[in-house]
């Protein structure tokens, strides 16, 4: 068997945030990051972070068609292109998440509720705390910010309550670029 197409690694996403019933947006993101069709760093995540807030909505008492959604969300997510962070200065796991949420809400670009302008608010929150930790990339550490942004945002907007878990990352030890102690989320300065 070859090389996975991204389109593949989106439906295997999917298919597994489908057979999810945490609703910890962490616990679904490591529980699908931890297969191998999730590289360390790739344009999957622009799939599987959304995915895993989805899912967790939905498995919180959220109502949404989780389905249809995912489905939508893939297809937005594999629109955006792989370093997005460093080569458009939005990341793309805060993108994926703000998708999530205009899936959430119908939200579109004529939209004229408040939905429009609010998850910008969710964005720019995310992308602000992002700005703080600096690079180089880590799709792990970005998801792990956009996903905790996530809980208050849904919390506040919509009164859903996901768990928020104390997040330590597992996956530094396949992350040539890891920042070590200067990440939130190493295990060594959480303790």
């Amino acid at each position: 068997m070859g090389e996975l197409t991204l389109e593949e690694r989106g439906q295997k996403i999917i298919d597994a945030c489908l057979a999810e019933k945490s609703t910890s947006p962490y616990e679904i993101f490591r529980n699908v990051a931890r297969r191998d069709f999730v590289r360390m760093h790739g344009p999957e995540h622009h799939v599987l972070d959304g995915a895993a807030v989805l899912t967790a909505y939905r498995n919180a008492g959220g109502n949404v068609d989780l389905p249809a959604a995912l489905n939508e969300l893939m297809s937005r997510g594999l629109q955006m292109p792989g370093a997005m962070c460093g080569r458009w200065g939005v990341c793309g796991a805060t993108a994926s998440v703000g998708a999530a949420l205009s899936i959430l809400e119908s939200t579109g670009p004529l939209t004229t509720d408040d939905s429009w302008g609010s998850h910008m608010v969710y964005t720019s929150r995310a992308l602000e705390a992002l700005s703080r930790i600096g690079g180089p990339r880590c799709c792990k550490r970005d998801a792990y910010i956009s996903l905790e942004t996530a809980v208050d945002y849904i919390r506040e907007r919509f009164g859903v309550r996901l768990e928020k878990d104390d997040i330590r990352c597992e996956f530094r030890p396949q992350n040539a670029q890891c920042l070590g102690e200067r990440c939130p989320f190493f295990p060594e300065s959480r303790s």
